[in-house]
């Protein structure tokens, strides 16, 4: 399978509002969701031209390191790799320079959806954020399914937005609808799998490492268009959001190795009596989704979004 499109340009958001807690966790413990959060949907620009289809092996990679103790950093193969649960979403028409999309026009602008790994080398990650974000630790491969799953396709499945917490703030007007509101989230079940050479030796299927829905996502895909067009950016035909990790507020739903080991210190066990902190050599990621069961509707999947890790180039 190929790319279903020529990708101009890639945006990453962070919908996730459970990830993005847990994340801050780590890297701010002190203040883990900073105070733009819940009035802005949060991205950055990514790389277009290594966004690769399902079954492209993603080479491991390396980058600056630099431990909390010592004082200078290091070059060499990232050793907290790690990957992402997203939603894709493909643009269809787009706007023309300077004429933002209204919110409520902006489900005309998507032509489809598919799942994302947002492949991430955490120790990378960490060394460079501060002050501009992620860049390295992110841009070496990110990998999508190759169906595009049309909004018709999703139409059963859509559903109406979690509603805020008490105390949340409510959208700035050109980031609220109330159509949107009522019908703009998505019901989707998300899985995460992991298969390695000690479970494929034995015969041990995948391990599942995560369960979680688009349900967690904070903001709507019609939020992002309309935030990402609202200072007059155009989108193109084929360019691709990523939504940010989606994970589920318990344990069984996180979205990220980062989560579920809390930064390394609780290790995945696997029935192959192998343990993973963060993604080795040789290991298969494969992600999953499907629309409800309803007994009205069929089915909706959306094929597999796999890579496997190969050695880094300074490990040959």
């Amino acid at each position: 399978m190929h790319l279903p499109a020529r990708i101009g340009d890639y945006t990453d958001f962070y919908v996730g509002i459970h990830h993005a807690t847990n994340v801050g966790k780590v890297f701010r413990p002190d203040n883990p969701l900073l105070p733009n959060y819940k009035h802005v949907p949060i991205g950055y620009h990514g790389r277009s031209s290594s966004i690769v289809p399902s079954g492209t092996s993603v080479r491991h990679p390396s980058g600056q390191l630099k431990d909390a103790d010592s004082a200078a950093p290091t070059f060499g193969p990232s050793r907290r790799l790690d990957y992402e649960l997203e939603l894709g979403i493909w643009i269809g028409p787009g706007n023309d320079l300077g004429d933002p999309i209204p919110i409520d026009e902006a489900d005309g602008h998507v032509a489809g959806f598919c799942l994302l790994n947002d492949w991430s080398a955490r120790d990378i990650q960490s060394w460079e954020y501060q002050p501009l974000g992620p860049f390295l630790s992110k841009n070496f491969a990110t990998t999508v399914s190759p169906w595009v799953i049309t909004p018709e396709a999703l139409a059963p499945f859509r559903t109406a937005q979690s509603p805020r917490p008490e105390g949340d703030p409510r959208p700035l007007p050109y980031l609220w609808d109330d159509r949107d509101q009522r019908e703009g989230a998505l019901d989707l079940d998300l899985e995460v799998f992991l298969t390695t050479a000690g479970l494929r030796e034995k015969g041990l299927p995948p391990h599942r490492i995560a369960r979680s829905s688009t349900r967690h996502m904070y903001w709507t895909v019609a939020q992002l268009v309309a935030h990402h067009t609202s200072n007059g950016c155009n989108l193109q035909p084929g360019d691709l959001f990523g939504s940010g990790t989606i994970s589920a507020p318990e344990a069984t739903g996180f979205g990220s190795l980062l989560e579920v080991t809390r930064a390394g210190q609780n290790p995945i066990r696997l029935e192959s009596g192998e343990e993973r902190r963060f993604l080795e050599d040789g290991d298969e990621l494969i992600l999953s989704a499907r629309t409800p069961p309803t007994g009205k509707f069929a089915q909706v999947g959306f094929g597999e979004c796999r890579g496997t890790v190969g050695p880094s180039p300074a490990a040959r």
